[in-house]
């Protein structure tokens, strides 16, 4: 029996093994489907995986992004440096070597996890790779000199910030950008083209007068001066006081160049980036259920060919996700099974994705949150529901803020220079915000914490009304510093916009748009803090040539 127990034993061993070992290529295409890694970056082998780990890991993700934020910190410590925040050369170039160094870590642990030949192909990371040796090289040089010399490759750190986890959307915003270029750049060839035309004419035309057209240098430029109606008047009113036919040339200039090319330039842009903006989804979708095919082979087997049974499903889920309750597995599963079978197809097992990312929480027995309340006190807060959801109380509440933005306007137009906001509180201010205070509440009572924060509005009245009581408080006691807050007031009035459905549209458009606008806004810092730099240095550099030519009309 000893030898037939162990046989058993080990063949239980093999399929836990072999269960554990499909568990973890499971997870493995399911994150390579979420995160748009190649499939051929699939790890080979135990070093590979544990790299990849690794590399897949929140510590990781945040180290990557607390690196790029202190190389670009360094910039406020490096001269040309805020005075107040400036650093001896050996503590930035130490700090710089500090965080090249761990940025030189992360490429190694990709590199393990990648493989060389796989590694030395993928474009963003080689670009990492030289601009760190560039920079590894100058921090260095500096280090040993003790003095920092003309560093035009501190304009590229943000490539560390961008190719970081947390910036994904800034790099694809990059990347869309980048690919719209061509027929960005062949309409404006011939935008270019026509300006060329037309700053040669009035080399041929008397009419055309030579402040302006003296040269094809000065042609140009005043013509690029028209075409983005900066200051144009000064461009035409010369030419048109000596000939008033000089017009026809401006008119006919204005129409092909700003009117039609300008406006057909723009329509081509977001054209491109629309149908680039649709490639990607396209192929990130087709990406995801590529993965979803790799990881359902894995799970499907001779005796069960068709699909996933829910104790399956269960194991899986326990390892893709640990603290995953077993209430939401069964309900991930029940979610997914859509048909009703015993068993998931791979049909429904395409939903994965969206059905994971769902939240579930357990339905209230009662329609509000003190139904389990004694009788009197669910009667006191049943009113203050019916009170908050009224309409008399919403126009009434709106009426209160058109009377504030009102009396704002007054107090603002009738307050003389020699009184300050930080001498007196205004009593008005006082009665308003008791009114906002009350309101919200009111609303928290009545609605109940967890519904009244679920809204958006309500978070933006709740936020604003906080922040004109710190205003209060800063006006109260006379804290200048924090006088901005008052500046906050206002913002009440954008609850007005409630009251029409296009208003509330156009809001509600903007706050979900929020987030790509701020990714956009993260690759136009990234712009600036390039072109700051590259002229940080030049001016530097011309600053210096100056001084040594003022030391020699000196000797």
């Amino acid at each position: 029996m000893g030898p037939l127990n162990q046989l058993k034993s080990n063949e239980l061993n093999t399929k836990r093994l072999i269960l554990c070992g499909l568990n973890v290529s499971f997870k493995f295409h399911i994150q390579e489907g979420e995160n748009n890694d190649k499939f051929f970056t699939h790890p080979r082998n135990p070093k590979a995986l544990a790299a990849y780990l690794f590399a897949h890991n929140h510590l990781f993700y945040m180290m990557e992004l607390l690196t790029g934020l202190l190389l670009m910190m360094l910039s406020l410590c490096e001269a040309p440096a805020v005075p107040s925040l400036r650093l001896d050369v050996y503590v930035h170039a130490t700090l710089e070597l500090l965080a090249l160094v761990i940025v030189a870590f992360e490429l190694c642990m990709k590199l393990r996890w990648l493989g060389f030949h796989t590694f030395i192909r993928h474009k963003r990371t080689m670009v990492k790779m030289c601009v760190l040796l560039l920079q590894f090289v100058e921090a260095i040089v500096v280090l040993i000199r003790q003095t920092s010399h003309m560093r035009v490759t501190r304009a590229l750190r943000p490539i560390f910030l961008v190719d970081c986890r947390y910036c994904g959307a800034v790099r694809r915003n990059l990347r869309q950008i980048f690919q719209s270029l061509p027929p960005f750049i062949d309409i404006l060839l011939l935008l270019l083209f026509f300006m060329v035309i037309f700053a040669i004419f009035p080399d041929f035309s008397p009419f055309l007068s030579p402040q302006y057209f003296s040269t094809l240098e000065n042609s140009l430029v005043s013509l690029f001066v028209l075409l983005t109606t900066a200051n144009f008047p000064d461009v035409m009113m010369p030419s048109y006081s000596k000939n008033r036919w000089s017009c026809v040339f401006f008119i006919v200039y204005l129409s092909i160049e700003l009117y039609f090319i300008m406006n057909l330039l723009l329509a081509v842009v977001f054209d491109t980036f629309n149908d680039v903006e649709k490639m990607k989804f396209k192929s990130l979708l087709l990406h995801k259920r590529s993965a979803i095919d790799h990881a359902f082979q894995l799970l499907v087997s001779r005796q069960r060919p068709m699909g996933v049974s829910l104790k399956q499903f269960d194991g899986l889920m326990r390892f893709y996700r640990p603290r995953m309750s077993a209430r939401d597995r069964f309900l991930t599963y029940k979610a997914l099974n859509t048909s009703g079978a015993p068993m998931l197809s791979l049909q429904d097992f395409y939903k994965f994705y969206q059905v994971t990312g769902l939240k579930w929480k357990a339905r209230r027995s009662g329609e509000h949150w003190f139904d389990d309340l004694p009788h009197t006190t669910f009667l006191i807060f049943k009113g203050i529901n019916l009170l908050v959801k009224s309409k008399a109380f919403q126009y009434a509440m709106y009426v209160v803020v058109a009377i504030n933005g009102v009396w704002i306007l007054v107090e603002t137009y009738t307050l003389n220079s020699g009184i300050s906001w930080s001498r007196f509180v205004p009593w008005s201010y006082i009665v308003f915000l008791t009114i906002y205070g009350v309101e919200v509440l009111l609303k928290i009572s009545g609605l109940g914490p967890m519904a009244y924060f679920s809204s958006g509005w309500n978070l933006f009245d709740f936020s604003v009304t906080v922040f004109a009581f710190l205003g209060l408080t800063a006006l109260a006691f006379d804290m200048e510093p924090f006088y901005f807050i008052v500046v906050l007031r206002p913002l009440q009035l954008l609850r007005l916009f409630k009251i029409k459905q296009r208003y509330r549209n156009v809001l509600d458009t903007m706050f979900e748009l929020f987030p790509r606008m701020a990714s956009l806004g993260g690759w136009k810092y990234s712009v600036v803090f390039i072109v700051n730099k590259s002229h940080e240095k030049t001016k530097t550099k011309c600053a210096l040539g100056r001084l040594s030519a003022l030391r020699g009309l000196q000797v």
